[in-house]
């Protein structure tokens, strides 16, 4: 006798994952996977769901997240309500294990909280939290390269000695072979600027051996953009490790427009290293609150202000003008502090997420009262604004970036795609009326045209609310 259906989806309008033109079908689901695409008989116990004039999309992939803590301490949201059910933690070089400080982090750690928040000595400890108290969605996580430094050094305003990397590739070694996906890199930030490539390599070279990925937030996404393009690739390279350029763009406005030139380097540097990259589509960045950073942008938001939180979501140029002091003033009053940097030309952001290696990932941050709307709203803005509304790009090609690319790159076994036997993370949606709500204004708001998601099988996200289902898997690194 033939076990019924937990879930059957009716008349759906399939988008597969791999990039091809969608179909008409039914999908089944048993327990966490799909178990039938096509003409599916009816069947008695099951749910059913009319999905006529919907489409149905694997579960997105977010593959730049810091949600390291909110997987395990929040409903997520942000991403379920866009149709998230994958994320990629520990990015830009930082990641909550394997750490314990005795004192607060320095910057950009201080953006997800103090030495409390960094309790996990091991990363099996960290597996371990997130297993213990579930998730809404599947987490695969990145050890940070600054995360390593903090642990093995004792000073981080210079190059590391051989005995600490030594101490960090022991780390990151173990971490890999507890499950960690590979390992990230933050070094534009001060805590890894003083980093040698020669370190960086090593570890990245660790990760290559046991089949990781190094995903770098590189040196310098200003005018040293190609620069720090060539060391990121040639790191990989040394390192024998499948790279990917973290959330790519040109900022500041001396390098509006040269994407062109980036992206043609990507096209030489691939035909040598095993490179990908990804993006989110906003003409604003968001991270810690640097004067620098503020002198390279037509405006600044607070996105968080630790000793200021009334502050939050006020342009700086308010702050400074109401306290009556300097920028450079109002900016040390405020830290620890966040900010969101409009700092992009529109055609680069345009660009960027056509090209054809391009993946999709927020870089949002959680725990803010006032975030960038990149946490709420990147997917649902690629699929509505994006494809359907300025046409970069089909909308099955739209879905691919965010699916069956990502699975594939980071090696997700059975992930990003609709195939019989894969795991049933999925999300319907209107194509016609998905829509990024979130604002600069206003940025913790659902996305518009989701009907449902599920994790594993389990509904996630109805009718615009969480569920209290928690389904998600830790995803390690496959053998």
């Amino acid at each position: 006798m033939t076990v019924p259906p937990d879930l059957v989806i009716r008349n759906a309008r399939i988008y597969d994952g791999s990039g091809g033109e969608p179909e008409t079908a039914d999908l089944a689901v048993k327990g966490e996977r799909i178990t039938a695409i096509g003409a599916i008989t009816p069947n008695h116990g099951g749910e059913e769901i009319d999905a006529s004039g919907l489409a149905l999309a694997p579960g997105f992939i977010d593959t730049h997240t810091h949600d390291d803590l909110a997987v395990i301490e929040t409903d997520m949201a942000p991403k379920i309500s866009q149709g998230v059910t994958t994320v990629i933690v520990g990015n830009c070089g930082v990641s909550l294990s394997p750490l314990t400080p005795h004192r607060d982090p320095p910057p950009p750690f201080t953006l997800f909280g103090g030495a409390e928040t960094f309790r996990y000595p091991a990363f099996a400890d960290y597996i371990a939290a997130v297993e213990r108290a579930g998730s809404a969605v599947n987490a695969a996580c990145l050890v940070g390269h600054t995360t390593l430094r903090i642990a093995a050094m004792d000073d981080l305003e210079r190059p590391a000695t051989q005995d600490e990397i030594e101490a960090m590739k022991k780390s990151l070694a173990q971490a890999l072979d507890d499950g960690a996906i590979g390992l990230s890199s933050g070094l534009e930030y001060p805590p890894a600027e003083h980093s040698l490539p020669s370190e960086v390599e090593q570890l990245a070279a660790i990760a290559g051996r046991r089949g990781g990925i190094y995903a770098t937030h590189m040196r310098d996404e200003f005018d040293g953009v190609i620069e720090a393009m060539q060391e990121a690739f040639e790191t990989a390279r040394e390192a024998r490790v499948r790279l990917v350029i973290s959330h790519h763009k040109c900022t500041g406005v001396h390098n509006f427009g040269r994407s062109k030139e980036t992206l043609a380097l990507f096209d030489r540097a691939v035909k040598m290293t095993d490179a990908g990259l990804d993006a989110y589509p906003y003409d604003a960045c968001s991270t810690m609150l640097r004067p620098e950073w503020v002198a390279n942008a037509r405006r600044t938001l607070i996105s968080m202000s630790r000793p200021h939180p009334e502050m939050t979501g006020r342009d700086l140029d308010e702050v400074t003008r109401q306290w009556g002091v300097s920028r450079e003033d109002a900016i040390a009053r405020l830290q620890p502090a966040g900010a969101v940097y409009f700092d992009m030309d529109e055609q680069d952001v345009r660009r960027i997420p056509k090209y054809p290696l391009t993946m999709i990932g927020s870089d949002g941050l959680q725990g803010q009262s006032h975030p960038h709307p990149r946490l709420w709203g990147t997917f649902a803005r690629i699929l509505g604004h994006y494809a359907r509304d300025v046409g970069l790009f089909p909308l099955h090609e739209a879905i691919r970036r965010m699916t069956g690319l990502p699975a594939e790159r980071f090696r997700l076994k059975d992930r990003g795609r609709l195939a019989l036997g894969h795991f049933a993370d999925l999300v319907l949606f209107d194509p016609a009326t998905i829509k990024d709500t979130a604002t600069f204004e206003a940025p913790q708001q659902p996305a518009a045209g989701i009907h449902t998601v599920w994790v594993n099988g389990q509904k996630v996200w109805h009718e615009q609310r969480a569920a209290a289902a928690r389904p998600g898997h830790m995803l390690k690194r496959a053998a």
